[in-house]
């Protein structure tokens, strides 16, 4: 790949293209890569162009916002750079809203225009980084509720193939911070999805940040606004924001162990936060495990773990993807020395 910028390609399908692109600046740890092709996806259309004209052989990796993502070097092959768009409500149900979202849609910005449109649902995941095709990779969760929960189906496009697919709710096979998506990674181009917002609306208040937040504020009887606010000062408060501090988001999982295994736990550290779930085990809270282990606000190299959360590692400036995982490795080694318990990362390391 050439050093001196980037090469500009025509690609006669009206796919946005580059050569030798740089990619600090599409992802938010804002780490130093280059891709050898980026092509910018703003329609269905577009991809299927892209297919016929992408080199067949060689790697592929789909982009939609960078905020769950840790490059570890240069990208050999083609970056699908995903920006479709649009918004629309499909239909009313008894039930529900189904509401429908180009995957290049920013998420929070998505999750404020439903609430907008009177549509409530979502607001419990208010303000986290990413698009709405990257969403359903993750499941993403926070507060209190799973992407899972309000999804209805998406459309992706086989990359091998080039087929279309729907896929339904047990299609996606979610599981926490996962997905069918998540581990076939490189193979679907997610072009649309779909939420089920139900009615009537009920307010999901059960996570103890939430319900201080809204305390604090006065609210007895919270609207699906109140609690989108309540969301976005907690998150403002506790995390970087990634156009000021490279990063992204909640680095570690919050592991999931049996009960036998928290209970020992317990006795030794009784002030440990845990979480009882649907199947018997517990789930802990990673960030507590981590402060414990003493890195919290500590530094490896260019790569911190964030003052304010645990659970966030940040750019100090000039961070490779090597800086992140020398500093990721190391927190999950002294995590496991002292409580026993191996921590799993939560972004994609390419």
């Amino acid at each position: 790949m050439q050093a001196d910028g980037q090469a500009r390609m025509a690609v006669d399908t009206g796919v946005a293209g580059e050569r030798d692109a740089d990619l600090s600046t599409l992802n938010t740890f804002g780490l130093r890569a280059r891709a050898a092709r980026l092509l910018r996806l703003r329609s269905a259309e577009a991809l299927a162009a892209a297919l016929a004209t992408a080199p067949q052989q060689g790697p592929r990796l789909v982009l939609g916002g960078g905020s769950n993502l840790v490059l570890t070097g240069d990208f050999p092959g083609t970056v699908l750079k995903v920006e479709i768009g649009g918004r629309r409500l499909l239909r009313a149900e008894p039930t529900a809203w189904i509401v429908e979202a180009g995957a290049g849609e920013n998420w929070h910005d998505f999750v404020r225009w439903t609430l907008a449109q009177g549509w409530p649902g979502l607001e419990n995941l208010s303000l986290i980084p990413g698009t709405v095709g990257a969403a359903p990779i993750q499941n993403i969760g926070a507060y209190g509720l799973e992407l899972a929960e309000r999804f209805d189906s998406l459309d992706a496009v086989d990359l091998d193939s080039g087929a279309v697919r729907s896929f339904g709710l047990a299609d996606c096979d979610f599981g926490y911070r996962d997905s069918v998506f998540k581990r076939s990674p490189g193979r679907w181009l997610i072009t649309a999805v779909r939420f089920r917002l139900p009615r009537p609306w009920q307010p999901v208040t059960r996570y103890a940040d939430v319900a201080r937040e809204l305390e604090a504020r006065g609210i007895e009887a919270p609207s699906a606004l109140d609690i989108s606010d309540a969301v976005i000062a907690i998150r403002r408060r506790k995390l970087p924001d990634p156009a000021e501090i490279g990063n992204a988001g909640s680095f570690f999982k919050n592991p999931v162990v049996e009960a036998a295994a928290c209970a020992r736990l317990l006795a030794a550290h009784p002030a440990l936060p845990h979480y009882p779930q649907p199947d018997g085990r517990e789930k802990l809270a990673a960030g507590w495990l981590i402060e414990q282990a003493g890195w919290k606000g500590r530094d490896l190299g260019p790569v911190g773990c964030y003052e304010h959360q645990a659970l966030v590692l940040v750019n100090r400036g000039g961070a490779t993807g090597a800086d992140v995982q020398r500093i990721a490795a190391a927190i999950v080694a002294e995590v496991e020395a002292r409580f026993g318990v191996r921590l799993e990362p939560e972004p994609v390391f390419v």
